[in-house]
């Protein structure tokens, strides 16, 4: 039972970090800001990640692709990672290392958003994606843990959850996921009564 109280607690405090933190805060409304200035300019929001991090990426992107709070037309967003084959074959052919860059590479534009997320900041797959979306003008937005890693002089804009635990910080990204999503969606849709 204490274990149990103990991981809640650890959780919240996490949380309870974010709240306080203006600097964070502010980046989460400027990452919302941005990410309606892309969709207004017809643009996409992509993004990646591995493990947990993939299953975070695919989750927000379903988030504002689908709906979030309300019934409204479906925005432009997906997780890179989401087509087996090319994955495989990319990582097959070139190396794991490419299997975003490339993808950024067909799909990313200037003025485009891409989220990468990785705990450590440290993923080179995120890295090379990160590198690569600069390259073109894009947007980055790096979700991380507390020090950012390499990703954080490759962000526009850092998100990076103050905790070095990995569970910590994947349910805080999923948490700053929604903020944005629901962020965006209330500035782009009327919702209807």
């Amino acid at each position: 039972m204490n274990k149990i109280k103990d991981i809640i607690t650890a959780s919240i405090s996490t949380k309870e970090k974010i709240l306080h933190d203006s600097n964070i805060i502010a980046i989460m409304q400027k990452v919302a800001d941005e990410i309606v200035k892309c969709y207004s300019n017809d643009g996409k929001v992509l993004f990646c990640g591995n493990g947990g991090s993939a299953a975070d990426a695919q989750h927000i992107a379903a988030e504002l692709s689908g709906r979030f709070y309300f019934d409204r037309d479906p925005l432009d967003a997906e997780a890179l990672h989401v087509n087996t084959s090319y994955i495989t074959a990319v990582a097959n052919d070139y190396s794991y290392d490419q299997i975003y860059s490339r993808l950024v590479k067909a799909r990313g534009k200037k003025g485009d958003v891409i989220v990468g997320i990785s705990t450590s900041g440290n993923s080179g797959n995120v890295i090379k994606a990160m590198e690569l979306a600069n390259e073109l003008g894009m947007i980055t937005v790096g979700m991380t843990g507390e020090s950012g890693g390499k990703m954080k002089a490759l962000s526009t804009y850092l998100l990076n959850a103050p905790s070095s635990d990995t569970p910590r910080i994947q349910e805080s990204h999923i948490m700053i996921g929604h903020i944005i999503c629901e962020l965006v969606e209330d500035k782009m849709f009327e919702r209807k009564k």
